[in-house]
């Protein structure tokens, strides 16, 4: 579901709407692109205020990040390629390249503080997922901090 801050981001701020088909054509044309995840606009009350916080991020890097909304019929498969867990979610690339994921709302520093530090990696493959303490599927580990690199399907 989309809300009216969703949908401005596209009519306002004129952000690209991508999916598993534009993806990589949108990545190829931008050195740096922040992707906005936003999950379910009606029930996770935190991606509106990231739909309110990120044009101000993007003012704050100026022109060097590119913004893309990720289409809702796209968000599961995209979110399975950058393995992230949390909706809202942004995730930083250079080119095809992954440099990180910022989850849910931040203090206006620490963002400032996160993207910088993405922004200075090198790209590198996405970490696996991490499910929370005590959560687990048939056949996965149960010991504490375990780690999944499968799929989810």
């Amino acid at each position: 579901m989309t809300t009216p801050l969703i949908d401005a981001l596209t009519a306002r701020h004129g952000f690209s709407v991508v999916d598993e088909a534009s993806l990589d054509a949108f990545l190829d044309t931008h050195d740096h692109a922040v992707l906005f995840f936003p999950g379910d606009g009606e029930r996770l009350v935190e991606t509106s205020d990231v739909a309110v916080i990120l044009p101000e991020i993007l003012k704050a890097f100026g022109a060097r990040l590119a913004p893309a909304l990720v289409a809702k019929s796209a968000e599961r498969t995209l979110q399975r390629r950058f393995r992230f867990n949390a909706f809202p979610s942004l995730v930083f690339m250079r080119g095809r390249g992954y440099l990180g994921v910022v989850s849910r709302v931040l203090d206006w520093q620490q963002y400032l503080i996160e993207i910088t530090d993405i922004l200075g990696r090198e790209p590198s493959e996405p970490p696996p997922f991490r499910f929370p303490e005590g959560c687990y599927t048939a056949g996965m580990p149960r010991e504490p901090g375990a780690r999944f690199d499968g799929d989810l399907q």
